[in-house]
Order: structure tokens, then sequence, then C-alpha cells
């Protein structure tokens, strides 16, 4: 399968370059040829051409800041950030794979329309395990 992908954090010297390269490695141990575009404030690095894009069969976003969606409408698009890209490459690479085939809806490119549909659409879980939080550290010390 051909996967494109686009990483962007604000600085972009460290963690989008760990998010790309894990999605490349891991989409090598699979099979699959995916072509990474590292966005950071220097700006774009191995950017992605429309006939790239046009002959992908997913799209992979895995920012921290604002990427454009405009250039991926006409593909299957997976949302999520620079984090999940390092620690969850195979999980995103394969919400792809599942939305490519048609499996699961893949993510809306209007952030309006998102809004309005009341979170019908299946919604990756972030941030860690609730227990260690902050909050649930306090209230276990004063409970």
């Amino acid at each position: 399968m051909k996967l494109v992908a686009v990483t962007s954090c604000p600085t972009g010297i460290a963690h989008s370059q760990m998010a790309a390269e894990n999605l490349e490695q891991t989409a090598e141990q699979q099979g699959h040829d995916i072509k990474v575009e590292v966005q950071g404030a220097m700006g774009a690095e191995n950017e992605l051409s429309d006939a790239d894009i046009e002959a992908a069969d997913a799209a992979i976003i895995a920012s921290d800041t604002s990427v454009s969606q405009d250039r991926f409408s006409n593909v299957p698009l997976i949302d999520g950030t620079v984090k999940d890209a390092v620690n969850d490459a195979e999980g995103m690479i394969s919400d792809a794979i599942a939305a490519a085939d048609g499996d699961t809806p893949a993510t809306d490119t209007d952030a309006d329309s998102s809004e309005t549909t009341g979170g019908t659409e299946q919604q990756r879980r972030r941030g860690g395990d609730r227990s260690k939080s902050l909050v649930a550290r306090l209230k276990r010390l004063f409970s």
C-alpha cells in the first residue's frame, strides 16, 4: 500500500524528525511504501508533490501545529499528534490502511463539519493513563 504522511511540530528539530523516522521504519517493516514530509520552523523537508498525494492510498498527518489539509481532500486522512507517531506508528498506519480499505471512516477534513457530527466518528483516546494524572494523584493524597 502507498502512504503519504506529514509530521509537524513547532520547532521541527527533533520530535517531527523522530515521528517521520518511526513512520518510515514501521511502514517499511510492514511492507508499505511511504513518503514523509517534515515541517518545522525552518520550513518543509521532503515536500510531497501533488503526484505523490494523488498516487497515495491514504494520508497521515501527525502534527502539533496547524497543517493545511486541503491537499489531501481526495485521500482518506488519519489525523494525530507527533506523540502518536512516535509512540504508536503501527496504530496510525493500521488506521490509515483501514481507512483506505473503507473499513473505518477517514478523519473529516473540514473542521466545521467535524464539530456538527456530535462525536459520531470513532475517536482515539489520547493522553495516557488518567489514573496517573496530577488531579488523580492529588485526590488519592487527600482522601
